[in-house]
């Protein structure tokens, strides 16, 4: 089942490729400390998303709480070898294509929104800001963006369309 033109990349140039690759080197030899950027960030953009991160039942009251505890750095290493295998798999995307969909439905069964994956990406891109500075230059942004946008959409082809119609 194809879906809209494009090779298995995700419409990513070889040099969108190259760029993806390169700026991931820096980032995942630090992927715990990288996560914690994004999710800082991800917080302070919508701190409406830090209930639905909840481990034996124990609500965080604050984001910093919810930074810090074992559980929840789990989840953030997690993340990262998400992305990690994305970037990995870069010229086949489609091989990781059930598995982002079982993703997209453990995040739907949780309470998370698609919409949410916007502030996701946001952070992303702001967590590779921060890590490479002015090296992040609008070519290697673009192509994150292309790459994002592809697993989101994936992920999202996990979410049963219930009530469409409010």
């Amino acid at each position: 089942m194809e879906s809209g033109g494009g090779g298995g990349g995700g419409g990513l140039s070889s040099a969108d490729q190259q760029l993806i690759r390169e700026s991931w080197q820096k980032v995942s030899a630090s992927p715990l400390e990288q996560g914690l950027v994004l999710f800082g960030r991800l917080f302070d953009l919508d701190p409406g998303l830090l209930p639905l991160f909840q481990y034996n039942c124990k609500r965080f009251s604050t984001p910093q709480e919810c930074l810090s505890s074992p559980e929840f750095l789990e989840h953030i290493r997690k993340v990262m070898l998400v992305i990690d295998a994305a970037v990995t798999h870069l010229e086949d995307l489609h091989c990781l294509e059930e598995y982002l969909t079982n993703l997209g439905k453990k995040h739907q069964a949780v309470g998370v929104k698609v919409e949410s994956f916007s502030t996701v990406g946001d952070s992303l891109l702001y967590m590779l800001e921060k890590c490479h500075g002015p090296a992040f230059n609008l070519n290697v942004r673009e192509a994150w963006t292309k790459l994002y946008s592809t697993v989101v959409k994936t992920m999202s082809g996990g979410w049963e369309v219930s009530k469409s119609v409010e």
